[in-house]
């Protein structure tokens, strides 16, 4: 099987309750998480219901303090089409 080329686009995050210089962090960590997640697994079947708009909804844990653990874990919302 082939691999295709997909391009996702995030038009908005919005982050409350970290500082504004960790955005970068978690969005780097975000990319680089959901780009892992989609190689290994594939697209999600969330995507394939509504590709044009993935609404992952907001997250609450008390593992989102650090930067990069938030970036992995919205990641893997976004993945499987926010029902985490």
């Amino acid at each position: 099987m082939n691999p295709r080329e997909i391009e996702v686009h995030i038009e908005e995050l919005v982050l409350h309750g970290f500082a504004p210089g960790d955005r970068w962090r978690i969005g780097d960590v975000l990319e680089s998480e959901l780009r892992g997640l989609l190689m290994e697994k594939g697209l999600p079947v969330a995507w394939h219901q509504s590709p044009e708009k993935i609404e992952a909804g907001p997250l609450r844990a008390a593992s989102l303090t650090k930067p990069s653990r938030a970036g992995r874990q919205i990641a893997r919302t976004i993945w499987k089409g926010g029902t985490e």
